[in-house]
């Protein structure tokens, strides 16, 4: 009978002092990860809910890198559109110096050459790459938005430019085709940039032309050039601003679930360090009599 009674006491006291061990080291760990939850089983309702803020989260950060890349392409468009601004307002000032019936036949051909010179930067920055190494302006094309044969420049790009998802439904364009900037109407003819600038080198370098009338009905054509390519800045800013107030509220909605999960799955340390004392003190008391009792010889214990 004792023997019985000692081997119940023996098995009750090892799972008492097993059940302190392991709750001791659930709250060290608590304390040392900051999580209430070590496994699902803790509260299945808890655990659910965390799963699902994991998953805003991650589709979160999915968003916040395609809003960085739309945002590196709408900057790298930006200064490509100052760019071709600049080289406008330089095309106009020779094209009022070749309107000028007093230019002679050697100013006529540095003006002609400084043309050439603008149009191959031109070329250059209409064929600048995204951060993906595509064309920046050629739409959804891998290669080159333009392409130049002999001397005529070809936009070798597609129609549209593809639109880059940024959350909560919304997407934005992070440029435009060479087309919707570098092409106007010109006297209700469809001409670009590109044809305008070669058409005046040309006239001022063939002596028969009548370079002075092309040089002023250039000035049209620059003209309307310029204010399509002003109002591809002014839309590039209004697209960058966007994405910076899509930025905002994300990191809003971001900081609104790290406050939740910490609600939900978080270890209120306090109090967590208080019951660990506790438990601590309780499985040191237990090991102790536990200690004693089982040092006792049988006649102390008939005794």
């Amino acid at each position: 009978m004792i023997n019985l009674s000692t081997g119940a006491y023996y098995e009750r006291s090892t799972q008492q002092l097993g059940s302190l061990r392991e709750q001791a080291n659930k709250l060290q760990n608590q304390i040392s990860t900051g999580d209430r939850l070590s496994r699902s089983s803790d509260d299945p309702v808890a655990a659910a809910r965390l799963r699902t803020l994991d998953r805003r989260e991650r589709l979160s950060e999915v968003d916040q890198r395609n809003s960085d890349a739309a945002l590196s392409d709408l900057k790298l468009a930006d200064t490509a559109l100052s760019t071709m601004v600049n080289i406008i307002t330089r095309a106009k000032e020779l094209a009022l110096s070749a309107a000028n019936e007093a230019q002679g036949t050697e100013q006529r051909a540095l003006l002609s050459a400084e043309l050439d010179t603008l149009r191959e930067s031109l070329l250059s920055v209409a064929n600048s790459r995204n951060v993906s190494g595509h064309a920046l302006f050629g739409g959804q094309a891998a290669g080159a938005a333009y392409t130049l044969s002999g001397t005529t420049v070809t936009y070798a790009g597609t129609a549209a430019t593809g639109q880059i998802d940024i959350g909560e439904g919304q997407a934005v364009t992070p440029s435009f085709t060479g087309p919707e900037v570098l092409t106007f109407d010109q006297g209700g003819t469809p001409s670009d940039l590109f044809a305008l600038l070669g058409n005046l080198s040309a006239a001022l370098q063939d002596p028969l032309a009548d370079a002075v009338s092309v040089a002023q009905s250039s000035l049209d054509g620059l003209d309307s050039s310029f204010d399509k390519v002003t109002t591809a800045q002014t839309i590039t800013g209004a697209r960058m601003g966007w994405i910076e107030m899509m930025d905002t509220r994300r990191q809003a909605v971001g900081d609104q679930i790290t406050q939740e999960k910490t609600d939900v799955g978080g270890a209120d340390l306090p109090t967590t360090m208080i019951r660990l004392q506790e438990t601590l003190t309780v499985l040191e008391a237990s090991q102790a009599s536990f200690v004693k009792l089982a040092g006792l010889s049988l006649f102390d214990i008939i005794r």
